[in-house]
């Protein structure tokens, strides 16, 4: 076997490995979210409603957990697809098409989307998937700072709540920051690119 196939074959399937790991990972992270915030809103309501302070927090984590783990899958795409079309280009051979189902059936690389979210016809259930889960994260994210916004008005320290808010804007909107940085603008995928076209030429050439 040629030496670059083989080790191409490797790393094949070192991504198709990292890819498998991190949908699990995600799965898991939405799993430990939805539980933890589950537990605060019963806990707010039974035990203390201090507690409810502490949801807004934990879905905004949950949203970024599952956005870094959406990274790694994005990363292990964009090096298995190159992969795929270098083992197949050297092979004179069409066989690995498994990238280009993805891009079909999942959702597309290197166009615009909302991490893996894209609307129009590359609407997936992939991404009606991460707009369901991402609705709800919001949705609890909301509600738990609305019944936070109830306990700090009932509070006699102002100073408090004061804390509370700034703290909690400073992280959302730094986190739909940077977020839109990376993923909406295209920086992420961006990077990836100039690498692999730097190694395996331009896509699709």
């Amino acid at each position: 076997m040629d030496h670059d196939i083989a080790i191409a074959l490797q790393q094949l399937s070192r991504m198709r490995g990292m890819n498998a790991l991190y949908h699990r990972q995600f799965f898991s992270d939405v799993r430990f979210t939805t539980v933890t915030l589950l537990a605060l809103f019963v806990a707010g309501a039974a035990i203390d409603p201090w507690i409810f302070l502490a949801i807004p927090f934990v879905a905004l984590f949950g949203a970024m957990s599952t956005a870094f783990d959406a990274s790694y899958l994005i990363f292990s795409r964009q090096f298995a697809t190159r992969l795929e079309r270098f083992i197949n280009d050297r092979t004179d051979s069409r066989v690995l098409i498994a990238h280009e189902l993805e891009e079909s059936y999942l959702f597309p690389l290197d166009r615009a989307k909302i991490v893996t979210l894209r609307f129009g016809g590359d609407f997936t259930w992939f991404g009606f998937m991460t707009a369901f889960y991402t609705l709800l994260g919001v949705g609890a994210y909301l509600t738990g700072l609305a019944l936070s916004l109830n306990v700090l008005s009932d509070s006699a320290r102002a100073d408090i709540g004061f804390a509370y808010l700034v703290t909690l804007a400073i992280f959302t909107l730094g986190s739909l920051a940077v977020g839109g940085w990376w993923f909406v603008a295209g920086t992420g995928e961006e990077r990836l690119r100039v690498v692999l076209d730097r190694h395996f030429g331009e896509a699709g050439s």
